[in-house]
């Protein structure tokens, strides 16, 4: 399993566009991909899921993936986290 935390900085923590950009990017990967938050984990494959977090500014949030391209696909996640500014 890899994993990753990161501090949501947005000033709109994890809201609609950017959730979906990730559910997106999660979806390019084989491996089982999460987020973790408030001790939930959820799919990340799911805007749904993503979304009933309601992951506000200053959270800290976990990342993992579990599977054949389990660190690519964290790594992108994370990745589009900071591209978007949303966390770091």
């Amino acid at each position: 399993m890899t994993e990753q935390t990161i501090t949501v900085t947005s000033a709109d923590g994890l809201h609609a566009r950017p959730a979906t950009a990730l559910v997106q990017i999660a979806g390019q990967y084989e491996s089982d991909v999460n987020i973790e938050y408030k001790g939930k984990s959820v799919n990340m494959k799911s805007i749904m899921g993503v979304m009933s977090l309601g992951i506000p500014n200053g959270a800290e949030v976990k990342f993992t993936a579990e599977g054949s391209d389990e660190a690519e696909a964290v790594e992108a996640v994370v990745a589009k986290v900071k591209e978007e500014q949303l966390g770091e």
